[in-house]
């Protein structure tokens, strides 16, 4: 039996904050984790459709990134289905399309991947600096281990590094 094709997909454009989060977070993972040999982690910042081929070449995407949804800044959220919308993910890019439109053509091209978003309430997604908020970033350690814990719970199995 071959072994699920995963991709961890950080995403986000880190000129404007927290809106880059998901890259950061991404950054921290590959610092202090080790992932087995069917785990690839991939910085795909704004790219959007031109993630596409990336995308059909994997079983599952976990995608980090921000989420715009109702609760306080500093959330964590999980999403699948449907609520995959409240994603920010490809937002930015040059063909703005977003994550749910670039599956839709996955799959009309043939191979669309399980998606699942864990994402953070940003504080502030719309400054232009490159650094987290002072907030986003003293929560990256703790959505890092929430995110590893959920990738855990779906038999993705990552080895903390000692330090």
């Amino acid at each position: 039996m071959n072994e699920k094709r995963i991709l961890v997909l950080g995403v986000g454009n880190i000129l404007l904050r927290d809106e880059g989060f998901g890259v950061r977070a991404l950054e921290y993972l590959q610092e202090h984790y080790t992932w087995p040999e069917n785990v690839r982690l991939m910085d795909g910042g704004t790219q959007g459709l031109m993630l596409m081929s990336e995308l059909q070449e994997c079983d599952m995407v976990i995608v980090l990134d921000v989420v715009l949804g109702p609760e306080a800044p500093g959330t964590i959220y999980l999403l699948e289905g449907e609520d995959l919308r409240k994603s920010l993910s490809f937002r930015d890019s040059m063909h703005q399309t977003d994550l749910v439109d670039t599956l839709i053509s996955c799959e009309l091209a043939g191979h669309r991947p399980e998606a699942v978003v864990i994402g953070l309430q940003p504080f502030d997604y719309k400054t232009m600096q490159v650094e987290l908020t002072p907030q986003a970033q003293a929560l990256l350690p703790e959505f890092c281990r929430k995110a590893v814990a959920e990738m855990e719970r779906r038999g993705i199995v990552a080895e903390a590094k000692s330090c």
